[in-house]
């Protein structure tokens, strides 16, 4: 009976956990539209969040290319459709491994950033200071953070999936002597705007949902310094689980679409 009612209890902290995270995105959606734009503090934000995670978007979707392509090379020889590899490549970095794995890492080096960063200032009453002297720290620190994160995400993407393509193509020009002209020319025909545009449309949501997590997290954050650290963990995995749910329903959506 005890482990029942501790699976009870459980169920009811998500819930509560769900309903005053819903009502953080009604105050965001809320506050977003108030004066004053806080748009210097926006800029900053975006410079922070996507200038210094270019380097780490680099590196991982440059990797990511060159083991799709060594994975996928020798099976594609079997059946002698080795030409098919840039149309393969593409289309599922574009549709699926780009956007997910970009969006993961984003949300481990800037989920938790955000929720340190607020959970600190949270912690050592800097949030309280601010409402005292008629600042919104709400409008401030919030909007413009999850303003920050939906609008530099899919630019990430974007660059990740052109790193993972060129390292696609490295593999490509060693192995088969492929001509970066050829190579291109190939992804661009097999790709169409039904790749395109969906996955760019939950690029936004991808970033959304790291923003006001991060930001949900370290803005209620509790229990003193202790509490910092909790913030920044479960702000990435709190993230990372609603990042999955949001792809499947985009592919869902996207195939009903497809469907039709």
């Amino acid at each position: 009976m005890d482990s029942f009612s501790k699976i009870i209890e459980i169920f009811k902290g998500f819930l509560l956990e769900i309903g005053e995270l819903s009502y953080f995105a009604g105050r965001f959606f809320k506050e977003v539209f108030k004066r004053p734009s806080e748009f210097k503090e926006f800029l900053r934000q975006c410079f922070n969040m996507g200038n210094r995670s270019l380097l780490l978007v680099a590196v991982t979707g440059f990797i990511i290319g060159l083991v799709f392509t060594l994975q996928s090379r020798p099976t594609l020889q079997e059946f002698g459709a080795v030409s098919w590899m840039p149309s393969m490549v593409s289309i599922s970095i574009i549709r699926e491994i780009g956007p997910i794995i970009t969006a993961l890492i984003c949300a481990g080096r800037i989920g938790s950033g955000i929720g340190a960063e607020l959970g600190s200032m949270r912690v050592t009453e800097q949030i309280d200071a601010m409402e005292v002297s008629g600042t919104n720290p709400f409008k401030y620190l919030v909007v413009t953070r999850i303003l920050a994160t939906t609008f530099m995400l899919p630019l990430l993407v974007f660059f990740g999936d052109f790193i993972a393509i060129f390292g696609s193509y490295l593999v490509e020009n060693i192995k088969g002597n492929v001509s970066f002209l050829l190579y291109y020319n190939q992804v661009f025909d097999a790709l169409e705007f039904g790749d395109l545009i969906p996955a760019t449309i939950k690029t936004f949501f991808f970033g959304f949902a790291i923003g006001l997590v991060g930001c949900f997290k370290g803005y209620n954050c509790k229990k003193g310094t202790a509490g910092v650290g909790l913030a920044a963990n479960s702000a990435v995995v709190f993230t990372s689980m609603l990042l999955f749910i949001i792809d499947f329903i985009a592919v869902f959506i996207t195939n009903i679409f497809y469907d039709l």
